[in-house]
């Protein structure tokens, strides 16, 4: 684990780069395990509740029941939750509203938050945690001078949950601790959640409800932090910022029914999930090595020449993540989603046609 002062754009690491462009234009028809959407979602009830909505568009868009559904859904006041257009937006805001002067991301993670630290003006250093500590967190690593640190849990690639006690440890007086929880809801049990926590100074949570529910083209999310910082990025956004589609799903997405379903989806990834490292455990021999314990929706694979490997998968019909978009990580390492049993047995067929000598 080092510190890295990368004042370079991206630091050579293309941050702008998601999954969804491996699915585009001629990745359309590829089977998707780039993108960290849950599949078959939304369900039908939710589209019929989005649909529903759609009859009040010619009024301006009301936040309060929303918001106040998602401060009871995590047992706070309402001052506590910020809805925004996604958790990117909340990114955006952070790096636009909040005054910092040394801003520490810990590394490798979803690249959003350096993007938009280093577009609002900062100068931006990096924890990278190391494949040979299993990229588990250090807190004596972090800084002690830096004022903001942004870590992602479970966290964007690896699929490490670290735990809740150890990123708690990172708060500091004049400290504010970032904690991206956009896939905690894909954790049974939400173990090592710090979301509804107010003990824990300095502390700010994201998280987004586009991946369990499938709701990446409407944009929601929110953030939960202090009243004072809440106000203060309010005040950095546009008026009415999340829509009344956005508003309404909110709502549904935190009610109890809601609630019930998504832990019962998140038990059903975890069994996907096993089941796709124990496949890929078969081609160690070919120097496929997974990082474990995953704990998210995905995992993180190395496998020398992953580039063409990834290559030779699309030709296959499938489409992967490549990770050397990602500060801490290099061209061999790839992002799986985890996906279902008929999925996994495909994508793992075709895996071995990939690997298998020979190929080019």
């Amino acid at each position: 684990m080092r510190t890295e002062d990368d004042t370079a754009p991206g630091g050579g690491h293309d941050l702008r780069h998601h999954g969804d462009a491996e699915v585009r234009d001629d990745g359309a028809a590829l089977v998707d395990l780039a993108v960290n959407v849950r599949a078959d979602t939304p369900p039908v009830w939710l589209r019929e509740r989005i649909a529903a909505s759609l009859a009040s568009l010619a009024a301006y868009p009301d936040g309060r029941a929303a918001r106040a559904a998602v401060a009871a859904r995590h047992g706070l006041p309402a001052e506590r939750v910020l809805l925004t257009a996604g958790a990117a937006e909340a990114f955006v805001l952070l790096a636009r509203a909040l005054k910092v002067r040394r801003p520490v991301v810990v590394h490798p993670q979803f690249t959003e938050p350096e993007a938009a630290l280093r577009d609002a003006g900062h100068t931006v250093d990096r924890v990278l945690l190391r494949a040979a500590d299993g990229f588990r967190l250090d807190p004596a690593a972090v800084p002690e001078d830096a004022d903001l640190v942004v870590i992602g849990n479970p966290t964007n690639p690896t699929s490490v949950l670290h735990p809740a006690a150890a990123i708690a440890g990172l708060a500091r007086p004049g400290r504010t601790l970032v904690v991206d929880e956009a896939f905690m809801d894909a954790v049974p049990g939400e173990r090592e959640a710090l979301a509804g926590r107010t003990d824990v100074p300095g502390l700010v949570v994201l998280r987004s409800l586009t991946k369990t529910w499938g709701l990446a083209g409407l944009r929601i999310g929110y953030v939960l932090a202090a009243p004072e910082v809440v106000a203060e990025l309010e005040r950095a956004q546009p008026l009415w910022p999340v829509s009344t589609p956005a508003l309404t799903a909110a709502a549904a997405c935190v009610s109890p029914a809601a609630l019930a379903e998504a832990e019962r989806a998140a038990h059903r990834v975890a069994a996907d999930r096993a089941r796709l490292v124990a496949g890929l455990a078969a081609f160690a021999g070919h120097g496929v090595r997974v990082v474990e314990p995953a704990e998210g929706p995905f995992v993180l694979v190395r496998v020398d020449g992953a580039a063409g490997v990834r290559r030779r998968l699309r030709e296959l019909g499938y489409a992967v993540r490549r990770g050397d978009t990602f500060p801490g990580l290099d061209e061999d390492w790839l992002r799986l989603a985890v996906r279902d049993a008929g999925t996994v047995e495909g994508f793992l067929s075709a895996l071995s046609a990939a690997l298998a000598p020979g190929t080019a």
